[in-house]
């Protein structure tokens, strides 16, 4: 029987593999109890969640209690969205993040030159997108942190090296050692329905270093030996070739719309630093993200954009479009 899972419950689901802490993971998945459909189809995933309840309220209460913390290293998630970089051994990705950013994270021919994860913010049009640099995944080795971080992202940027002959090797081993996790790369984000800690993170593959002597033919070669249906970005992070096409698809895959505040005593609104929220988030969403006072004491809104004529008075579910000005009442 099909699980015929709601918008709600999908949204929860959403949030949780976003979660950076043990609270917002327990709130996210009683959330998901609370919405899933309850019939014989759904029966199994009825109990990963309350197996998965039961294990984070023990995990929480163990840190609460001066323990082992559990989650490890937290990154706070900055601008529209996420987007983590993988690879093996000299991919390239630090380069790749000092072409995209104005960060200057160590770039070095030689291997392990990232030993943490790192964020930086990519910049596109008038947002930025929160990119995390990691150190290599190999066939003996993955950094602890790097489960959690995957499963948050919204996106994962797989980085294959096609300077060297080695590159295409090093990206079966990494594919190999996720393969043997809860930590799946796949089209789309989710997780399994069978199984609430495996999880599916989007991906795109990003075939480096294009420019050098012999990579077209080891492009070739990487689509013969190991084919992946992710969309694929062909670049050099060192010499700029498609860099652009790249920028623009991370942005666009955070799947978010800008949203644009204005004070009832101007004319324009503040373009400087939109809010980013969700497709098909909510004027009561942006205006939580304004003040909190919003989400109780919020009258009405006028709103400026593509689906409405100037100045239209709508309420809290009004769903909001890209660039839409919103003026808020109390």
């Amino acid at each position: 029987m099909p699980a015929n899972l709601t918008h709600q419950y999908l949204k929860a689901e959403e949030n949780y593999r976003r979660a950076t802490t043990l609270e917002e993971e327990l709130v996210c998945l009683q959330a998901m109890m609370k919405e899933i459909p309850k019939h014989k189809g759904t029966d199994h995933l009825q109990a990963e969640l309350k197996s998965k309840i039961s294990r984070t309220r023990k995990e929480l209460a163990t840190e609460k209690s001066g323990g082992k913390r559990t989650r490890g290293l937290r990154i706070p998630r900055q601008g529209a969205g996420t987007a983590i970089l993988l690879g093996g051994p000299n991919s390239g990705k630090s380069r790749l993040v000092a072409s995209l950013t104005r960060a200057t994270p160590e770039v070095a021919p030689y291997p392990f030159t990232t030993t943490v994860p790192a964020p930086a913010m990519m910049s596109w049009e008038d947002v930025a997108v929160q990119l995390i640099d990691t150190p290599p995944i190999t066939a003996d080795y993955m950094d602890s942190h790097l489960h959690g971080l995957i499963r948050a992202a919204d996106l994962a940027l797989l980085l294959v090296d096609l300077e060297g002959d080695g590159g295409i090797e090093q990206c079966q081993e990494l594919l190999e050692r996720l393969s043997q996790t809860k930590t799946h790369l796949d089209r789309e984000s989710r997780l399994d329905e069978q199984d609430v800690g495996l999880s599916y993170t989007r991906t795109f593959l990003a075939p480096n270093k294009i420019d050098a002597p012999g990579a077209p033919e080891r492009l070739e070669l990487l689509h013969e030996l190991i084919p992946m249906d992710f969309p694929e970005y062909v670049i050099s992070g060192q010499h700029g070739t498609g860099l652009e096409p790249l920028r623009e698809a991370i942005y666009r895959a955070m799947d978010v719309v800008r949203v644009y505040s204005k004070l009832p005593s101007v004319k324009e609104p503040d373009r400087d630093r939109p809010f980013t929220l969700r497709r098909g988030g909510t004027l009561l969403e942006m205006a939580g993200m304004v003040h909190k006072d919003f989400l109780s004491g919020l009258k009405f809104a006028r709103v400026w954009g593509s689906a409405v004529h100037d100045g239209t008075q709508v309420k809290g579910d009004y769903v909001l479009h890209d660039q839409d000005v919103v003026e808020l009442h109390l």
